[in-house]
């Protein structure tokens, strides 16, 4: 599926690593170097615009080897991006790490996910069904 883009001068266009990755990776529209210290999390530009067809989002995730090697992830993940936005992509990075993380110009920050979109249409009851879980919450099967 096409996807329309528009990128600032010197902006980098989404690109996919493999020929079977479901991410696309995006970078880091900086001008200089940014340093995000421990517990520090920063909006970084992509310098990208794009035009999302109706019916699908652009789910944004973190890169595994940040998150690995450096603790280093996106914050609000996976963070969505809807089909009529049309503004500047950022990435919410943070830093989970004990030691400041730099994010270089052109670094790969994260990866952009095309996923369908279904919308429900929520409707009032007085009940619901019943079933064995019930409305236990949040680690009512244990650890």
């Amino acid at each position: 599926m096409q996807i329309p883009i528009v990128k600032k001068e010197g902006a980098l266009t989404p690109t996919y690593q493999t020929d079977r990755a479901s991410g696309a990776d995006v970078y880091a529209f900086i001008q200089e170097p940014l340093v995000l210290e421990p517990g520090e999390s920063a909006l970084i530009p992509s310098g990208i615009q794009m035009a999302i067809p109706e019916g699908h989002e652009i789910q944004v995730r973190p890169r595994s080897g940040l998150a690995l090697k450096n603790s280093v992830t996106v914050l609000n993940t996976p963070g969505s991006i809807d089909s009529d936005y049309r503004g500047d992509v950022g990435i919410i990075l943070i830093n989970h790490g004990k030691q400041a993380f730099t994010v270089e110009p052109g670094m790969r920050i994260g990866q952009l996910i095309l996923a369908e979109v279904k919308r429900a249409e929520w409707i009032t009851t007085d009940s619901l069904d019943e079933t064995k879980r019930g409305d236990g919450g949040f680690g009512h099967t244990g650890l």
